[in-house]
């Protein structure tokens, strides 16, 4: 069959025709045709002094796409997909959801201001993004080293990718937030990655966690379009849908869905993140709809007991674990550039700043920063997975030695694929404990589990349990659980643990 040329409409930004180029490489390979960039400008790149959500009208960036598609001045179109409005016009379709490596926002700021802001009152974040600038406002603060007095105040920033980093550099901001998809996109292709690696000289970052910071419905994936009536009989069509990955497209379906439900538009101030995990689905969504707080913590995918009266409830925090105790064990970290601190008992072992330090959830990197200490990024909850994901990113090795050994803090009997082990405390089980404890673990009908540790050891001092019900969160317990075949029922988050339970 011979082969076949086609053109792709793309906006003339640097991100654009980056992740259009990517795409292009990726069709050519799959299709064995050619396909070349027809570079189109569009409303959106024109006007760049006002935010969006402020001016009259809608699809800003993709408008003036749609019209060269559907007039055949283009074979077809890639979008970052969260620009795309939630009505498409008549004759067009979308071809294909590609492969999304990461969803989040990520904070960037000079290493020079992180030294600064123990004598700052107000922290100056660029965005333009009413979703941003509401949930920066209301939860960014505690996780800013000693940030509790600091005042985050959002400043409206626009541009391309590259002019806001420059923007920052030139200190017109303290920091400011992007989409980390964008930047990842620029470090996979050379001639992009040797100018982003300029501008992010001297910088550091922060990668948002989503449980707090949910992104754009869509962000991280990119949409491929094609007119519906094209004289092919389908074939280009076709051939696009082998850029198709099921999952990112599961994912954002619901994140649109949702979208969609508060309203829609560039004015909304809700993120909102769906994540697939095994066959679940984890919703987070967050923000103000009509001076109204939104937060959905949920988890989609899975049945859960239902209850006639409430149940008596072990959550297994710390405060309430009578059984298991920990200690903290001093530790030397001087040698150890990288730490990934697990639990809030290696807390007091982080006594320098090191080169990079992540975190298992968001309390702990919360804590850190309360300590004085700038945190890169933490697994939310969601397991060791999370930092490996972070690690490989092409764009995160332009700040931090990513192929460095990584040390994790942990407990004595722990293991990890991450890095080396670093005992910072130990796990002792009391030999005796009172009866009313005891008569109040046989009496518990729900158990949440912090580790699968603390399941093993409780199951082994009171049989009578096993058969009740059990709980854990998303990360490497609900891992452990599954690997050994023992009924566990997951949650996104303590805030749907306890709105199940009616706590």
């Amino acid at each position: 069959m011979p082969k076949k040329h086609y053109k792709i409409g793309t906006r003339g930004s640097l991100l654009a025709l980056t992740q259009c180029n990517q795409a292009r490489v990726l069709l050519e390979a799959l299709t064995g045709d050619t396909f070349e960039l027809e570079v189109i400008k569009t409303q959106g790149d024109m006007i760049t002094n006002v935010p969006l959500w402020q001016l009259e009208g809608a699809n800003f960036f993709t408008k003036e796409l749609d019209e060269a598609l559907l007039s055949g001045r283009v074979d077809l179109v890639v979008h970052s997909y969260k620009d795309l409005g939630s009505k498409r016009p008549d004759g067009i379709t979308l071809a294909a959801v590609t492969k999304r490596s990461f969803a989040h926002d990520i904070l960037l700021i000079k290493n020079q201001t992180i030294s600064e802001l123990k004598n700052k009152k107000e922290f100056i974040v660029g965005t333009s993004s009413p979703r941003r600038m509401i949930n920066l406002e209301l939860g960014l603060a505690p996780f800013l080293p000693l940030g509790a007095h600091l005042k985050v105040v959002p400043k409206v920033l626009r541009g391309n990718v590259n002019t806001r980093i420059q923007k920052l550099q030139d200190g017109e901001y303290d920091a400011i937030v992007l989409a980390m998809p964008g930047i990842e996109r620029l470090a996979l292709t050379e001639s992009s990655r040797v100018e982003l690696e300029k501008l992010l000289t001297g910088m550091n970052f922060m990668i948002l966690p989503q449980s707090v910071f949910p992104s754009s419905a869509s962000q991280g994936a990119l949409a491929i379009e094609c007119a519906i009536s094209r004289p092919d009989n389908g074939e280009l069509l076709n051939k696009l849908q082998r850029m198709q990955d099921a999952d990112t497209n599961e994912e954002v379906s619901r994140e649109r869905i949702a979208f969609n439900e508060y309203g829609g538009g560039c004015h909304l101030a809700v993120g909102i993140n769906v994540r697939k995990k095994d066959n679940l689905f984890v919703h987070i969504h967050r923000g103000v709809l009509e001076g109204i707080p939104v937060y959905v913590s949920k988890l989609e995918g899975r049945d859960l007991p239902h209850f006639f009266v409430k149940p008596k409830v072990f959550n297994g925090l710390p405060m309430d674990d009578l059984l298991v105790k920990k200690f903290s064990i001093e530790v030397d970290l001087t040698k150890h550039d990288h730490l990934y601190v697990t639990s809030k008992y290696c807390l007091t072992s982080v006594v320098a700043t090191p080169k990079s330090l992540w975190a298992a959830g968001t309390k702990s990197m919360k804590d850190l920063a309360a300590r004085g200490f700038w945190v890169n990024a933490c697994a939310d909850s969601l397991g060791d997975a999370e930092i490996k994901n972070f690690r490989e990113s092409k764009a995160i090795a332009l700040m931090v030695d990513t192929n460095a050994s990584m040390s994790i803090l942990s407990n004595t009997e722990a293991t990890s694929t991450l890095g080396n082990i670093v005992p910072c405390y130990k796990r002792v089980i009391a030999p005796d404990i009172s009866k009313s404890f005891e008569e109040k673990i046989l009496s518990t009908d729900v158990f949440y589990w912090t580790s699968f540790f603390q399941y093993k050891t409780y199951v082994e001092r009171f049989p009578e349990i096993i058969d009740r019900v059990h709980v854990c969160g998303l990360g490497k317990t609900y891992q452990q659980f599954k690997e050994q075949n023992i009924n566990i029922h997951p949650m996104s988050s303590m805030v749907e643990f306890k709105n199940w339970v009616n706590l």
